[in-house]
């Protein structure tokens, strides 16, 4: 059960986040979907972020603006829905990119600025801090992202950002360590792109995370980047500890 005060308490942090430290966050879906919610979010924040074509659905229909898209991969008989429902799709790989970028193109010609899409690329940075490796996107012979070597020194046309994604319930000095090592790998493209998604798990609504630190570091990192615009894209921190699991037990066996 989600208790609307609570809620909104942590709305209400991740709001102050945002504006104090200039970067846009946005709810991710895979982590939390409860769309009798959003009226409640659409208070605080104004995007949402899809990995499917029922979740970028999901952004358009029911949240209200387009999604900001990431998949793995795309397929043929899906990709035009997940064209018609986001802002801002991301390619898991070049191959990705040279598959369905002409698609973006010809969707972005069709249409004015306010229904462009803007396209990037997920980047592996070799580095985090997960200690489970199933949930490690950089745990060894990941397929999540494109390595620092792989990319061409220009960057495909069309590229405008970047997304990354490599904590879990993480608190802000694991981020600015991740950030050393994603400027040391990755620097070099920064000054030719428009956005930067940190992706999730920022966990800032638990009691022992250090949010003053946390607007430190991505005010830091947008004086050096005054060109990107910074997103960062948590689940669980919007919901966290909002309400009790309400159960009952229907069968005891010895």
């Amino acid at each position: 059960m989600i208790e609307e005060r609570l809620l909104r308490r942590n709305l209400s942090l991740i709001q102050d986040v945002a504006s104090q430290s200039g970067a846009e966050i946005i709810l991710a879906f895979k982590a939390f979907a409860l769309w009798k919610t959003f009226p409640i979010f659409r208070e605080y924040i104004t995007h949402t972020t899809a990995s499917s074509p029922y979740e970028a659905r999901l952004a358009k229909e029911e949240f209200g603006s387009p999604a900001h898209t990431y998949s793995p991969a795309y397929t043929e008989d899906t990709f035009e829905e997940i064209l018609s429902n986001s802002s801002h799709i991301t390619f898991n790989s070049l191959s990705q990119y040279d598959a369905f970028f002409p698609m973006v193109e010809e969707w972005n010609k069709q249409h004015s600025e306010e229904g462009r899409i803007s396209c990037g690329l997920r980047i592996n940075p070799e580095h985090s801090h997960i200690e489970t490796e199933l949930y490690n996107p950089t745990a060894p012979g990941s397929r999540f992202g494109v390595m620092a070597s792989d990319l061409p020194k220009e960057l495909p046309s069309g590229i405008e950002g970047f997304h990354c994604h490599c904590h879990c319930e993480s608190d802000s000095y694991q981020l600015e360590r991740t950030l050393v090592h994603l400027e040391k790998k990755f620097g070099r493209w920064f000054p030719r792109l428009k956005w930067l998604n940190l992706g999730g798990g920022h966990l800032m609504t638990r009691k022992d995370y250090d949010t003053t630190h946390l607007i430190s570091i991505l005010k830091g990192l947008r004086a050096r980047y005054p060109n990107l615009r910074i997103i960062l894209e948590p689940g669980s921190a919007f919901a966290w500890q909002t309400g009790p699991l309400v159960a009952s037990v229907v069968d005891i066996v010895e």
